[in-house]
């Protein structure tokens, strides 16, 4: 079974970047009918918070991508502790004891000679004593995964295609620090195997960590997953702003975004596919393919997401929007002010034009008498099931007006607004009543 995973850090909420990445992830495990996986990353005690796991949830859960279970790297040092045991026994593993300043300074004397800043394994030429002499001076090692440079490193990987990596060019990664914490690279690759997961998708600033883990999954003799970079979203200016890097779901949710707006765009961004106002997410599902993924950066305009945004409102039924909307708003009227809005939270301010009380501008003398047969017009005449027309035709028919000199009055009077809803729909939720006052008021 097809088996992705999301792997986010609780030391802060999640932004659009992290949002695209889960989204992706979602959507190739549903695609197969597999499993999504949410991993918490949380190593770091110093930094992580419970109060921003709770968000992570409820933020997944807001966009619909609930996962299928869920793991936290917290509870699992268990199982670090084991599998460094075995690789360091292994000798895949080994102890260094450069201060960071020491390291520092061989990588500037490599650049400054044109070389690679490679760490050049000084360590492994100690011996038993030397490092028993380093300990005893109280010198603690941090530690670091040694590469196999006679295994060349390849993958086939699902958007950036084969992919080639010399392990004697790289430097053997640390994998835990000198006072005993884990850095990334070990403890993901154990848990990918121990949670079974197949496929890892994932931003391009990651394809060199991928190189060194695919060596980590097989010195602990198991299959590496799927291996797929995305080119990594930048801002509309061309380049990775810090406001795209900080813009969470909950400022989107601020601004009156919709999850199924936010879906839309982050889920064919950097793909082939055209961005549509697509609310169904089957629809999203189906046509997710990693073979349409571009090389080039995705750019994320948030001037786009609005946009989308109102084609997604545009489309979506009473029964999605009910509980977000003003009490007494019911179903006509909802359809009725849905084609004026970008957001949900503005059907507010057009049924507050519906219940009253409005202000109808100015009207100059003809106007007025123009509004005052409108008045005896709709007093006189039934209150059928289009009343709207009913009065334009009959106006027209007795007034000999047309076109804007017919409609805008009427609109203007009975809204307070030159601009709007269709008429036909909103005079029926005006009502005959208050219709008439609205009209002899500014008649008068």
């Amino acid at each position: 079974m097809v088996t992705t995973r999301f792997a986010p850090s609780p030391t802060g909420r999640l932004h659009v970047g992290n949002i695209r990445t889960a989204l992706h992830n979602w959507l190739l495990a549903k695609k197969q009918g597999g499993r999504f996986l949410l991993r918490i990353d949380d190593t770091d005690a110093e930094r992580s918070r419970e109060e921003y796991v709770e968000a992570i949830r409820a933020d997944l859960v807001w966009l619909g991508l609930e996962p299928d279970g869920e793991e936290r790297q917290s509870a699992r040092f268990g199982h670090y502790e084991a599998g460094f045991a075995a690789l360091r026994e292994a000798g895949r593993i080994y102890p260094c004891y450069e201060t960071a300043q020491e390291l520092e300074l061989k990588r500037k004397v490599l650049l400054g000679r044109g070389l690679p800043p490679i760490y050049d394994r000084a360590a492994l030429a100690l011996g038993e004593a030397e490092r028993a002499e380093k300990e005893a001076a109280g010198i603690a090692p941090h530690w670091r995964f040694r590469l196999d440079h006679d295994a060349a490193i390849e993958w086939d990987d699902g958007i950036r295609g084969p992919q080639h990596f010399n392990p004697a060019q790289m430097s053997d990664p640390v994998v835990r620090r000198a006072d005993g914490s884990w850095l990334y690279m070990l403890p993901s690759a154990l848990d990918d195997i121990e949670m079974g997961v197949t496929d890892v998708l994932r931003g391009e600033d990651h394809v060199s960590n991928t190189a060194l883990q695919i060596q980590m999954f097989e010195a602990m003799g198991a299959k590496p997953p799927r291996f797929a970079h995305e080119a990594l979203l930048t801002g509309s200016e061309g380049k990775l702003s810090k406001r795209l890097g900080s813009l969470g779901v909950a400022d989107l949710r601020e601004a009156g975004i919709e999850p199924e707006a936010l879906v839309a765009l982050l889920a064919r961004l950097g793909t082939s596919l055209p961005v549509e106002p697509i609310a169904e997410r089957e629809v999203i599902v189906e046509s997710f393919d990693l073979s349409t993924f571009g090389r080039a950066p995705a750019r994320f305009d948030e001037a786009e997401l609005h946009r989308l945004n109102a084609q997604i409102v545009h489309r979506l039924p009473f029964a999605r929007v009910s509980h977000l909307l003003p009490q007494g708003m019911g179903e006509a009227a909802w359809e009725a002010i849905r084609p004026n809005l970008t957001h949900i939270n503005e059907a507010a301010d057009w049924w507050r034009i519906i219940t009253g009380p409005v202000e109808a501008p100015a009207f100059d003398e003809e106007t007025r008498a123009y509004l005052t047969a409108a008045a005896d017009t709709l007093a006189g005449d039934g209150w059928g099931e289009d009343p709207w027309h009913a009065l334009t035709g009959a106006l027209k028919t007795t007034t000999g007006r047309k076109g804007k000199a017919l409609f805008l009055p009427l609109r203007q009077a009975l809204t307070g607004m030159d601009h709007g809803p269709d008429m036909a729909q909103v005079l029926p939720l005006i009502g005959r009543h208050e219709a008439l006052a609205r009209l002899r008021a500014a008649a008068r």
